[in-house]
């Protein structure tokens, strides 16, 4: 680690289907369904756990992997349901839900785990849930504005977006093309509607780099890129770079002054594969070789990553950008034996 701090993974999605008692739930077309069975076997589960012990089984194959990884910690993810803009949650639209209050209880369990929030601005008590998580140990708000149906420009949201500013809480944003969740309104994959939240202090982080996850969607990097370039507080982070589309702006982000913009995620359980690193002569075959057996998704994502020649300060630079007291009080782990 480099100056000691901590190997942080800040894309990690919690899935659970309630089994446990947890409040979440996880629904799909059959098409999305054959993915998510794939991505339950691609970390070690069975495709039956998804009508099964779920909410049991992702935490503890979860766990296993942080603690047989390099990494100190993750932030886990909550999911916000889909809300109109007025406010009222749209009961049938979703692909998933996993409630604040699992993630806060699951950081507290677990040390290695940093609880990432997720709340619709345009809930009635979305103010009040905000300060409540705040005061809990969130160390982030994550959302996603297609999918959830959120204007991020709108100004309604200003008192939300500054008190995330004056609280240091930094915004995690989905960017870019979208396939494993339901999308309401695919323009919001836009960076640009970004750019209030921004205004109003926050530190901003673009899930994705705003990059494209199908062959014929359109490629949103090159706005993010610039947007980097005006706004000082905007990131972008490298989840689902070893998958085929996302992986292909990767030669752009090892340049500066990007390069020094980016933070590391995973997006687990999103697979990870280094061919696509391989094919484009980003690793060579022995490395591809070694990592691809490793069956550790987390431990391969960062192995991968860190063959490709993205720098130590790359895995370590969201300690900077999370609130002051947050690690220590979601109890996070500053360094393994």
């Amino acid at each position: 680690m480099k100056d000691n701090l901590p190997i942080i993974d800040m894309h990690v999605h919690i899935v659970g289907n309630g089994s446990g008692g947890t409040g979440c739930w996880v629904r799909a077309s059959r098409t999305r369904r054959l993915l998510q069975t794939f991505m339950c076997r691609h970390i070690g589960l069975k495709g039956s756990d998804l009508e099964g012990d779920l909410d049991r089984l992702y935490i503890e194959e979860l766990l296993k992997q942080v603690l047989g990884s390099s990494l100190d910690a993750i932030v886990i993810l909550a999911m916000e349901r889909v809300y109109d803009s007025q406010g009222k949650c749209l009961e049938d639209h979703g692909t998933s839900y996993v409630p604040n209050d699992y993630v806060l209880a699951l950081a507290r369990k677990h040390p290695e785990f940093l609880p990432a929030v997720s709340i619709h601005p345009a809930r009635p008590d979305a103010l009040e849930e905000l300060e409540r998580c705040i005061a809990e140990g969130a160390v982030m708000m994550k959302c996603l504005p297609s999918v959830q149906n959120i204007d991020c420009r709108d100004r309604r949201y200003t008192k939300f977006w500054e008190r995330m500013a004056e609280a240091g809480l930094p915004l995690l944003s989905h960017t870019g093309t979208e396939f494993t969740l339901e999308v309401i309104r695919p323009e919001f994959a836009d960076p640009a509607i970004l750019s209030w939240p921004l205004e109003c202090g926050v530190t901003v982080i673009a899930a994705h780099c705003a990059t494209r996850c199908g062959l014929f969607d359109r490629q949103f990097f090159h706005a993010f890129s610039e947007m980097t370039r005006r706004y000082p507080r905007l990131y972008g982070d490298v989840s689902a770079f070893n998958t085929p589309m996302r992986g292909s702006v990767v030669p752009a982000c090892l340049e500066e002054p990007l390069l020094s913009r980016l933070v590391h995620g995973s997006d687990y359980p999103v697979p990870v594969f280094g061919h696509w690193a391989w094919m484009r002569d980003l690793i060579d075959w022995e490395v591809f070789r070694k990592w691809e057996r490793q069956s550790n998704v987390l431990e391969r994502d960062y192995q991968i990553k860190r063959a490709m020649g993205f720098p130590p300060e790359t895995f370590t630079r969201i300690n900077g950008l999370l609130p002051a007291k947050a690690p220590r009080q979601a109890g996070a782990v500053i360094s393994k034996p």
